[in-house]
């Protein structure tokens, strides 16, 4: 369209112009992570007088999530698919819902299986000289959410980066602009402590070189990435990536030449990290922004040799179950694409899948190595499933194990305060005396 200028020009508004096309009883889809568009969602909450009961979806919150207030409840009911820090207690009073949901299906399910989607808040780069916007930091679901929506309304801000891959919009798809020059959301390195290193040096070693790599959110997949400066030819197709990627993309480790799908593209569905990771992504054709539904999707993930997965749970138990998302009956953050890569890993040639934890909870009060799950535990990912376990103490290879041997191989892990009171459960379980091999 060659007089795009003056379709975006006419259709820009305020964010209180724009939020005003959100109406009581609407369903409205919010953009995912550090593409959260906080202008638009503060101008909705400063406008709550005039809605009730709109209905608030998208994955993790990262700003301050004001609609989750009490004093907000009657406007507003949050529909987390994947709970965060700002909207936890939320969820747990009551005040809002979690839906289950893997990332890989959460296009269908904007695109098929929720009733309606009123309005989404998007947030894109500026249109270029062909008037094109781009997604930027965050491609999950997004698409989906643009395509159902009867109403689009993109906050447009220059400090997001254009991102390569099917990230582009045409001005013309959308329906009303924001213009809004803030800071993108942020997430710090973390400092890492020593039993994060060690759990890092112990993945690290599980890696060959030529792998692809995913990585999920946190600590310990940086801790992962700190010990993989010696590798060759690293790759990655991965839902998220951080600082660590961008470090190890520059020293020329990854280098997505080995890949056997997307070979020299690094392909991810969101980033979060800081601004230099940003400022990395902006215009770089080594990066490729896909969906969620193709990124996560286990057949595309299968289709490159050597996939490498890592993530974390919260508690492990000797059947090999994983708890990653509920302490004991408290929900506190979702499936995510966890499940999605543990099996495209497990089906992709000379793959391999890791579930990276430190050994104990509350301050070394607790161990995360437990025999059974407490009452109201929520199981993310099935026994038949789960590779490798890896703690501070080593990796524990629990595929094609009977239980007894995934209980031994898990104990050899455990933190040494709680390895006596497991070897007693484990003989109380299996009926017979746990050896005579050490473990101290």
């Amino acid at each position: 369209m060659d007089d795009w200028k003056q379709w975006y020009e006419n259709r820009t508004l305020s964010a209180m112009e724009a939020v005003a096309h959100i109406k009581s009883g609407d369903t409205v889809v919010v953009a995912h992570a550090a593409a959260e568009p906080t202008a638009l969602i503060d101008a909705m909450v400063a406008n709550k007088e005039a809605y009730r009961n709109v209905e608030l979806i998208h994955f993790v919150a990262m700003g301050k999530a004001d609609y989750c207030r009490p004093e907000n409840s009657a406007h507003f009911r949050h529909n987390s698919w994947f709970i965060g820090g700002s909207t936890r207690k939320a969820v747990a009073e009551g005040r809002a819902d979690f839906t289950p949901v893997y990332l890989s299906q959460a296009a269908e399910l904007i695109s098929e299986s929720i009733d309606k989607v009123d309005v989404f808040l998007a947030h894109m780069s500026p249109p270029d000289k062909h008037g094109y916007c781009s997604f930027g930091v965050s491609m999950d679901y997004e698409r989906a959410a643009l395509n159902r929506a009867t109403t689009v309304i993109a906050q447009i801000n220059p400090n997001m980066p254009r991102t390569m891959g099917d990230c582009f919009v045409h001005v013309t798809e959308i329906d009303c602009f924001v213009l809004c020059n803030a800071p993108m959301i942020e997430l710090g390195r973390p400092t890492l402590t020593e039993v994060e290193k060690a759990i890092g040096q112990h993945c690290a070693a599980l890696i060959p070189d030529g792998a692809t790599l995913q990585l999920g959110i946190g600590s310990l997949p940086d801790a992962v990435l700190m010990f993989l400066k010696d590798k060759q030819d690293l790759g990655i197709h991965s839902e998220m990536i951080s600082d660590g990627v961008m470090e190890l993309m520059k020293a020329g480790v990854i280098t997505n030449r080995k890949k056997t799908l997307n070979k020299g593209k690094s392909v991810v569905t969101f980033a979060m990290g800081t601004r230099e990771l940003y400022d990395f992504l902006d215009d770089n054709p080594a990066f490729q922004m896909m969906p969620a539904d193709y990124v996560n999707n286990p057949f595309i993930i299968a289709q490159n040799d050597k996939m490498i997965s890592i993530n974390s749970c919260v508690e492990v138990d000797f059947s090999g179950q994983l708890s990653s998302e509920s302490v004991g009956k408290m929900q506190i953050s979702g499936t995510g694409g966890q499940v999605d890569f543990v099996r495209g890993a497990a089906m992709s040639k000379g793959g391999k899948s890791m579930i990276a934890i430190s050994s104990t909870a509350q301050g070394g009060k607790k161990s995360k190595i437990v025999p059974y799950f407490s009452e109201g535990t929520i199981v993310t990912c099935g026994r038949c499933e789960v590779d490798y376990i890896v703690t501070e103490y080593g990796s524990a290879h629990l595929r094609g194990k009977c239980v007894s041997e995934r209980a031994r191989a898990l104990i050899r892990i455990a933190h040494p305060d709680f390895r006596k009171e497991l070897m007693q459960t484990w003989e109380s379980m299996f009926q017979r005396p746990f050896g005579s091999e050490e473990i101290s």
